[in-house]
């Protein structure tokens, strides 16, 4: 009887967690359909998985940090520049792609403010104190208060710190960053009950207008990404291969996109994307090294990601907003999006980042995570193809320019 009860769980703890939340959204629509007061009473569940992600989120962007930095390998190959340039340009036009349909198609949230006073900054001057207060936080206090501008700026010195320690403690500080990956891993597998009882619990209290502000928000998510890849990333690589770059990318698109979109992992795709390198006649000593660091750095989907959502946050609660401290969220974004893990949902858990830099509570910050997951079966799957698909195209456009070049030499 029991193993036949632990091989159902296993089985269940296995299954794809994309089929999982979508039985949890509809069941928790049924609820609220069904009975009013069994609907409110499974908030309870959406309570419990909010508060576990509130729990790991900091640990989480400490200890992915420190490791990523201690373990970074220098000599790397020179054309490997050029591609981690355009990794990081798309990542920041698409914040600003976000920010820009943001303030063109403003999007409100449905979160319990309760009695929590919010006093938000009255321009950037303010905004850029309230960094670097932050970035000099003691890093208890930072992790105990989930002050994200600290824990980065603590894990980005130790990182530094630890890249002259012995290949002993990098390979700890590694085991120490894959376990609370797990530990998250193990919580987001939690999600299908969390958003069950979350859904069922803001359509009880709220009504059904709830689920059409949630498709609003979808949709403005969905159009920024592909706005990001039929338009912005075919310039940016027409500006390196000065021709036609459409072909490539929806070779880009169809190749690797498309299967990544099922996978929703960045990390799980690079075989894909390797092996469309080679059948490319891509360089391998570039792409070997540049298709698993675009994994890590090229999040454009993320920053678009981590910027609609904070905007709906700060549109919800009534919170003015100026250029330059729309220009500094891109800023922010981005950057927040290169540290995204690579477990499913990894940006989501970054968004509190970019809420404290208009003064938005942690607990206000992860309602805005739980709605990210409400929307995630479509949100993420399409978030990991366009930065899948990004990694693979901005490396072929790089190695084909410098075939050309060198031919042209020749």
């Amino acid at each position: 009887m029991q193993k036949t009860l632990s091989a159902r769980l296993g089985t269940l703890l296995a299954g794809s967690l994309v089929k999982q939340i979508m039985i949890g959204l509809i069941a928790g629509v049924a609820l609220a359909w069904i009975s009013h007061d069994a609907a409110l009473a499974v908030g309870l569940l959406g309570e419990l998985f909010v508060s576990a992600l509130k729990a790991v989120a900091p640990l989480l962007v400490l200890m992915l940090v420190i490791a990523s930095i201690a373990n970074h390998q220098q000599g790397q190959k020179t054309n490997i520049r050029p591609i981690i340039m355009l990794y990081l340009l798309s990542t920041f036009f698409a914040a600003v792609v976000a920010v820009v349909f943001s303030h063109l198609m403003p999007q409100t949230l449905t979160l319990a403010v309760g009695s929590t006073e919010i006093v938000p900054p009255s321009g950037i001057t303010e905004v850029l104190r309230g960094l670097l207060m932050s970035m000099v936080s003691n890093p208890i206090t930072a992790l105990m208060q989930a002050n994200y501008i600290g824990i980065l700026v603590w894990a980005i010195g130790l990182g530094l710190a630890f890249r002259h320690s012995s290949d002993t403690t990098r390979a700890f500080l590694n085991d120490a960053s894959e376990a609370v990956t797990w530990l998250v891993r193990c919580v987001i597998r939690c999600a299908p009950i969390g958003i069950f009882g979350l859904v069922a619990s803001i359509l009880a209290s709220t009504g059904f207008g709830a689920l059409w502000q949630y498709a609003h928000l979808l949709a403005l998510l969905l159009g920024c990404m592909v706005l990001m890849a039929l338009v912005v990333n075919p310039m940016l690589v027409f500006q390196k291969i000065r021709r036609n770059p459409y072909p490539l990318v929806f070779t880009c698109l169809r190749e690797s996109g498309v299967t990544a979109f099922f996978t929703r992992s960045s990390a799980a795709n690079i075989p894909v994307n390797m092996a469309l390198a080679k059948r490319l006649n891509l360089d391998e000593d570039t792409y070997s090294v540049s298709i698993p660091l675009g994994a890590t750095i090229s999040m454009a989907g993320a920053s678009i990601t981590i910027t609609v959502l904070t905007l709906a946050a700060v549109h919800t609660l009534g919170i003015s907003i100026d250029v330059p401290t729309a220009i500094l969220l891109s800023l922010v974004a981005s950057l927040c999006a290169c540290g995204a893990s690579g477990v499913a949902g990894g940006s989501l858990l970054l968004i509190p980042v970019a809420c404290n830099m208009f003064g938005i509570p942690n607990d206000l910050a992860m309602q805005v995570v739980a709605v990210g997951f409400i929307i995630g079966v479509l949100q993420d799957s399409a978030e990991t193809a366009l930065n899948s698909s990004t990694d693979i195209l901005f490396t072929a456009a790089v190695c084909q320019a410098e075939a050309e070049r060198e031919t042209s030499r020749a």
